[in-house]
């Protein structure tokens, strides 16, 4: 079955729902009401996985995930993530690598 090292542990992006390494994906938790990202992965609650890419992100805002990644009946507030991947995306056009 493999070396005896250290597995790491895997996670499912929300977005496009594949397997993934947790350290390649963003963690994003469920806070008074909105979605924000948590980058050292320490905030209490329920978490949700996502690629850094901005069609996992459309993705998952197409298909409404966050209620049942969460598993709260509130709405959520997206804006906080959303103005990330704009940011991101405005960066990585001009940079080429993220």
């Amino acid at each position: 079955m493999g070396g005896r090292g250290r597995s790491r542990p895997v996670r499912t992006c929300v977005g496009c729902r594949s397997r993934a390494a947790q350290s390649d994906l963003m963690r994003l938790v469920a806070d008074s009401g909105a979605v924000v990202p948590d980058p050292a992965g320490r905030m209490p609650g329920r978490g949700a996985y996502l690629h850094t890419e901005p069609g996992c992100w459309e993705s998952a805002k197409r298909r409404r995930v966050w209620q049942r990644a969460f598993r709260t009946a509130q709405s959520l507030d997206t804006s906080r993530v959303d103005a990330l991947f704009a940011v991101a995306s405005r960066v990585g056009d001009a940079s080429g690598s993220g």
